[in-house]
């Protein structure tokens, strides 16, 4: 057995855990040995110092050794069991209820010297301590730090403790996976040392430093990872493709704006890799109105004038028909293009798979179809991906063997996400990032308004709507609740229909998915004037006549999530904006939360806040599709020692050590699916 296959084993084979205790630890999502020790306690309670019964303080943990003098036993039902004790300084009852006489009379003998534990009370006259549990006739196993934990129903602290006993009991030497320069900064604690001493430590104020070796581990096999599969992809070379500079300049033309400085550099960056022997794996990392799109579409016929075919998927049909007419408007003449979605007719769509084939399209736009196993292309040259979804690790690096040698790929988010995220997230990929966005684009307008002032909100609404103008009316709720009290929009479409009668239209989750896109488009046509809907309007679809966004209980919602829905309008040329209405009195919290968005509009700036703010688990996104992929590290607290993770994974690249002595580092933080190829 490999010293670290001990840590891998089931929770069962551990002495003292039965069925029953398993089907608990299951519950806490404690499988193996390993699982348990990455238990991290929750408290420490200090049981070192021993004091007299005279110097007793009520409502502390007291620490005492005594001696039994006498039982106390009632025979009536429900009356708790008592046993006298004395140090010589004074009286204490030790009081148990549910407790058998026989345990009772087994842990107190009667004129032994006992040490005893626990929060002291005080009833009719005397010191009492009730149900202890912390109790022996050997003084150090009471005179220690002791652990609490977070406990399921049905484990106490007492079992838990036995448990990780028995786990520490047995731990494996681990071999020192850490190069000397990083342990010395992380106080040169070894993993062994700090495994022990977070479950049993010498004393509380140590406890940060034992759990930072861990969380580092934790980070830097995440970042190993991803490392791993970026080099592996790199690996794979490839045909370079040509350049085309002028393609740049001719859009600029025919859009009639300049490209910003981020459009041109990730242009570049995309490029190079495109001419590169290495397959591109880049991340398109930008802000809502960036202009990420129209880089990636240059890109495509950068390598479609290669004589090469392009997949660009999308996650809904809305969008992937906007990026195919935009494609279309760039680049229609003499190129073959087509879009395939769930709608494209039988015939048709069995029309283009048999042109795929044979190389008869160039570029494709369309939805998760792309991706049957049915649909083959017969050269294709570049994946993009408009990932408003998450793919996963695992995922994306699926699809990035699907297109085949010459096959580059590119994915673009426009979820704006902080740096120590995106080195979780997308650490397998290349990063470029377009912050800045085009000149043409105004800022969009954002306000703060009591939601008892609605009827000034109506009038607005009704100017822009003679203006020619569309307005998104979010909700957090789909039917009012009696538990919540958050505006519906079922309750604010029939308010609003009796005002503006048949301009007014419905979205919702439970909406089926023809019916949605059927209304996303009438408010595309402008055969609707206003959308009242949750969250659930797409990101990244183009509204040029939507020019303002309405977002009730506002304070209940993320910032980021906020910024994203204000994303949804400023598509156009005219001036748009973003009302955040709130209920009573917002909170100091709720107040900083909403300034923020006021007064900013960078992406970035407002993740970092939210991630401060809200933790990481309850950033855009994450928390929904289970992206919260870290036990220990939290990439807020922990920044500093992602950035020393990020530093140590680029030696290792650069010095292209052997990652086999990380395998049980690895193999620990359960990514033996992901990265199986190690020696």
């Amino acid at each position: 057995m490999n010293n670290y296959e001990y840590l891998l084993s089931d929770i069962s084979t551990l002495k003292g855990v039965g069925k029953s205790l398993v089907s608990k630890f299951r519950r806490k999502n404690i499988h193996t040995i390993f699982d348990l020790i990455l238990s991290i306690p929750s408290k420490y309670v200090d049981r070192t110092f021993e004091t007299k019964i005279k110097d007793l303080h009520i409502g502390k943990i007291q620490t005492v050794t005594i001696i039994a003098e006498k039982y106390n036993f009632p025979r009536v039902r429900n009356l708790p069991n008592k046993v006298v004790c004395s140090d010589g300084t004074g009286k204490l009852e030790c009081v148990f209820f549910n407790s058998y006489e026989a345990y009772i009379k087994k842990i107190l003998p009667i004129n032994k010297l006992i040490t005893i534990s626990g929060k002291i009370t005080f009833f009719r006259g005397k010191y009492q301590i009730t149900n202890p549990t912390h109790i022996s006739s050997d003084k150090n196993k009471i005179k220690k730090i002791h652990s609490g934990y977070n406990l399921t129903e049905g484990i106490s602290d007492n079992i838990f403790n036995k448990i990780m006993d028995e786990a520490l009991k047995n731990l494996p030497i681990i071999n020192e996976w850490l190069r000397p320069s990083v342990l010395k900064k992380i106080d040169n604690i070894g993993w062994n040392e700090a495994v022990i001493n977070l479950h049993k430590p010498k004393s509380k104020i140590e406890e940060k430093k034992y759990i930072n070796r861990l969380i580092f581990d934790e980070i830097l096999s995440t970042f190993l990872i991803n490392s791993n599969i970026r080099k592996n992809f790199k690996k794979r070379f490839k045909i370079p493709k040509k350049i085309y500079p002028n393609l740049k300049d001719q859009i600029e033309k025919k859009i009639g704006f300049k490209f910003t400085t981020d459009q041109i550099s990730a242009l570049d960056q995309i490029n190079l890799d495109i001419s590169s022997k290495e397959k591109m794996f880049r991340l398109l990392q930008g802000d809502v109105g960036t202009g990420k799109t129209i880089v990636s579409l240059i890109a495509a016929q950068n390598v479609i004038l290669n004589n090469y075919q392009v997949a660009f998927m999308a996650p809904t049909e809305i969008l992937a028909k906007q990026h195919y007419e935009l494609f279309l408007k760039l680049f229609g003449n003499k190129i073959n293009v087509e879009l395939l979605t769930g709608k494209t007719e039988y015939k048709k769509k069995k029309e283009i798979l048999f042109n795929l084939i044979n190389n008869k399209i160039n570029i494709i736009f369309g939805t998760h179809a792309l991706f049957q196993k049915k649909i083959i292309f017969k050269k294709l040259g570049l994946i993009i991906i408009d990932e408003q979804h998450k793919f996963g690790v695992n995922q994306r690096k699926k699809l990035s063997e699907k297109g085949g040698s010459n096959c580059d790929v590119l994915v673009m988010s426009a979820t704006p996400i902080p740096r120590t995220m995106m080195m979780t997230l997308y650490g397998d990929m290349d990063i470029v990032l377009i912050k800045s966005k085009p000149k043409n684009r105004k800022v969009i307008k954002t306000y703060t308004k009591d939601a008892n002032k609605i009827d000034d909100v109506i009038n607005f609404v009704k100017k822009e709507i003679n203006n020619n103008n569309q307005i998104f009316w979010v909700c957090p709720l789909i039917e009012d609740s009696k538990k919540i009290d958050h505006q519906s929009v079922m309750a604010r479409y029939e308010h609003l229909k009796k005002i503006f009668k048949n301009k007014v239209s419905l979205l919702h989750g439970l909406i089926d998915k023809d019916k949605k896109d059927e209304i996303l488009n009438d408010f595309l046509n402008n055969k609707i004037k206003i959308l009242v809907s949750t969250t659930v309007i797409e990101v990244g679809i183009d509204f040029p006549n939507a020019t303002t966004i309405i977002i009730e209980d506002s304070n209940k919602f993320g910032l980021s999530q906020l910024h994203q829905l204000r994303g949804r309008v400023g598509r156009g040329d005219k001036q748009s904006n973003c009302i955040l209405l709130y209920k009573k009195k917002l909170s100091e919290n709720a107040k900083k939360r909403l300034k923020i968005l006021k007064y900013s509009s960078d992406g970035f700036l407002i993740a970092e806040e939210d991630l401060r703010m809200r933790g990481y688990g309850d950033l855009l996104g994450f928390q929904q599709s289970g992206q919260k992929t870290f036990r220990l590290a939290d990439p807020i607290l922990n920044a500093d020692l992602f950035l020393l993770a990020e530093e140590e994974v680029k030696i290792i690249e650069k010095e292209n050590i052997d990652l086999s002595k990380y395998k049980p580092l690895i193999k620990l933080f359960d990514k033996a699916e992901v990265i199986n190829d190690l020696s």
